[in-house]
């Protein structure tokens, strides 16, 4: 079983209008509800891929409830901690005239020592049956900086490999309490300098290309030529779906740990993980669904490159 954990999950609420006018009455033409949050996407894809998993994390409220019964539905196992605050939402205002989405994303909920202690308690509970943990997104308030951290620390003392995926901070405290695979939110960062702090690899996009680094080695994966799939252009040409799309970013991401975690738990060869997880990135299509023939056809098209030397750390940090 893996386990993906969401810390500040969101309800996006999409409304669409035949036109919208600020300061005005708008009529809405269609209403559309979908949970949000990192690794609540790659739960949604490591189920495609038949793989048992369960969303946990922290849910409350009405927006929690929803976010719940949605899953429920694609058929994601959950088993969150609740909370006594509200779980944020993200509203989507779409113009169907002119094109135009605006959006207002609600602030964090605010989590309460209490909570985070239940939320501890949970989530060993459900180390005894994981073979692997995924913790990716951001932290809402109340949490310390250091919350992957310890929840890394857990997952180790069970014996359970972890894959982190954050930003800032959160990063780095996560990373130093040895996850199997770090995959940073943003460029930027020190590759070396992560091996060198604690994590087993660290895996970036660069450019249409994938990379990954551990202690002894380092592999590029990436797509041959510019294949088409569902008439766009995967990775590659730079446009329409995967790693180097204009959609690339938080959805390219979430695809990229989903394609790569269950190679972590079921021990495959690095060459091996990055062909699934690079075919994967590529056949996601902009709502989030994987495209499973164009996905086959992609997995051949992936070629690994072994690099001799991973990336030494910069002077001066």
């Amino acid at each position: 079983m893996i386990v993906t954990v969401t810390l500040n999950p969101a309800l996006h609420v999409g409304y669409q209008a035949k036109r919208v006018g600020l300061g005005q009455a708008n009529e809405v033409s269609r209403v559309s509800y979908r949970a949000g949050g990192r690794g609540l996407a790659v739960a949604r894809l490591l189920h495609t891929f038949g793989h048992e998993v369960v969303a946990a994390g922290l849910l409350g409220g009405a927006s929690g409830e929803v976010i719940r019964a949605e899953l429920a539905q694609a058929g994601v196992a959950t088993q969150f901690t609740r909370i006594a605050g509200e779980s944020r939402r993200l509203l989507e205002v779409a113009d169907a005239c002119d094109g135009p989405v605006t959006t207002f994303r609600e602030p964090a909920p605010y989590i309460t020592t209490e909570e985070l202690g239940r939320l501890a308690a949970d989530y060993l509970s459900l180390l005894a049956d994981a073979d692997a943990v995924v913790l990716c997104g951001s932290l809402p308030d109340g949490l310390p900086a250091d919350t992957y951290g310890s929840l890394t620390s857990y997952a180790a003392d069970a014996g359970v490999p972890v894959v982190l995926s954050a930003g800032g901070s959160a990063l780095w405290h996560g990373a130093s309490r040895g996850p199997v695979l770090v995959m940073p939110e943003s460029a930027g960062n020190d590759l070396a300098r992560l091996i060198d702090k604690g994590a087993g690899s660290v895996a970036v996009r660069s450019g249409p290309a994938v990379e990954v680094v551990t202690a002894q080695a380092r592999w590029r994966a990436s797509l041959v030529g510019t294949p088409r799939v569902g008439g766009q252009t995967a990775p590659g040409g730079g446009a329409g779906r995967g790693p180097a799309g204009a959609e690339g970013s938080g959805r390219d991401r979430d695809a990229l740990v989903a394609g790569l975690v269950p190679g972590i738990a079921l021990g495959w060869s690095w060459p091996d993980m990055l062909r699934h997880a690079v075919a994967l990135a590529a056949a996601v299509a902009t709502n989030g669904e994987v495209d499973l023939d164009a996905y086959e056809a992609l997995v051949p098209e992936v070629t690994i490159e072994p690099c001799e030397e991973r990336p030494k750390e910069r002077t001066g940090e």
